[in-house]
Order: structure tokens, then C-alpha cells, then sequence
């Protein structure tokens, strides 16, 4: 899915509406979006930044609702229930900046020669463990594509080698973008 600069400029409004709707107590349903793309089914990350540290990130890796909808719920979810973090204040929302990744869907790797720095995100699952780092993440901490992998199995709560081991690779792309990007939003 290729998303035009007003349908992107829309997502990051339901993103941080939803999140400050449901921060004052006024969480529900959402309009229906003005772009009818923003209606099929897609998986997405959301993505909470405070002065460029992390502050939650929460999402669906798979197309298991509408991409609004889903946008709706990964924002909400990344500002209250990011295990790693305590929820988000309402003070703090105007601080945040918020990343959305559009994510496509998830394809078996035959060789991690296939897996390409800053192009594909990872998933790696082995029975009941699945873990999953975003494109950008290895870009952003300047990894190679065996530390890429080593801290997908990492994320799973798999030993850092699993992939070695005969844990299943996945690869998919995403379309990244920002409410701090000023051809993202509207």
C-alpha cells in the first residue's frame, strides 16, 4: 500500500487523537476516515518518541482490522500499555512525536542473504515465541544483518543463535512516517 500525503497526514491525526481522547477519558469510535484506502486491512506499528527516546511502541504485525482502526488501537495501546514504560501522561502528549509504519505483509526467507539492511523488517518464530524489530530499528542502531537477527531472536525470547538453529525468518517492508516529517503531514 502506497499512502499519499494527505491519507499519511490523516493516520497520524487518528494516532494522536486517539490518544489524547482516551488519556481524558473520552475513548470510542472513531469517524470514518476521509480516504477510503485507510479502510482495508494493514498491518501497523506505532511508534511514541519524547526528545527522540522511545516512549512506547505498540501494533499489529498482521491486517487483522482497517488500518485507521488499527492505528487507533496501536496508538492507544502504545501510550498506556507498552510494558516497558508507564503510561503516558496527558501533559506529555503535545511532547510526543509520533512514527506510523505501514507494514506489508510478512514473507519466508529462503536465505538471510535475501534480508536487506534498512529495507526489510524481521520476524522470527519459533513454537509459541515470535519476536519482530522494525525496519528502522537496525538502521537506528547501526546493526548488521546477523546482529539484526541475533536481536529479533533476542525480542522472542529465543537464544540470540535460534536463527541459526532452524527458528522460521520472515521478511516484510513498511512504509514509515512522521508527524516530525513536513511532507507527512497536512
Amino acid at each position: 500500500m502506497t499512502l499519499s500525503k494527505e491519507a499519511k497526514g490523516e493516520l497520524l491525526r487518528i494516532a494522536r487523537t486517539s490518544i489524547d481522547r482516551y488519556l481524558r477519558g473520552h475513548a470510542g469510535t472513531t469517524p470514518p476516515p476521509e480516504h477510503a484506502s485507510l479502510r482495508d486491512p494493514c498491518g501497523v506499528f506505532v511508534t511514541l518518541k519524547r526528545d527522540g527516546e522511545l516512549r512506547g511502541c505498540i501494533g499489529y504485525p498482521e491486517a487483522v482490522m482497517p488500518l485507521d482502526l488499527a492505528v487507533a488501537e496501536a496508538a492507544m495501546a502504545a501510550a498506556t500499555r507498552d510494558p516497558r514504560f508507564p503510561p503516558v501522561s496527558e501533559e506529555e502528549v503535545a511532547s510526543l512525536s509520533i512514527d506510523i509504519s505501514v507494514l506489508s505483509p510478512v514473507v519466508a526467507v529462503g536465505s538471510v542473504d535475501e534480508i536487506i539492511i534498512g529495507k526489510h523488517g524481521l520476524v522470527i518464530r519459533e513454537g509459541e515465541r515470535s519476536g519482530l524489530l522494525l525496519p528502522q530499528v537496525a538502521v537506528e542502531q547501526n546493526m548488521d544483518r546477523d546482529s539484526f537477527l541475533s536481536h529479533t531472536c533476542v525480542k522472542a525470547g529465543l537464544s540470540p543463535s535460534a536463527w541459526r538453529e532452524g527458528a522460521s525468518i520472515f521478511v516484510f517492508t513498511a512504509e514509515v512516517f512522521s508527524d516530525r516529517d513536513a511532507n507527512a503531514a497536512t
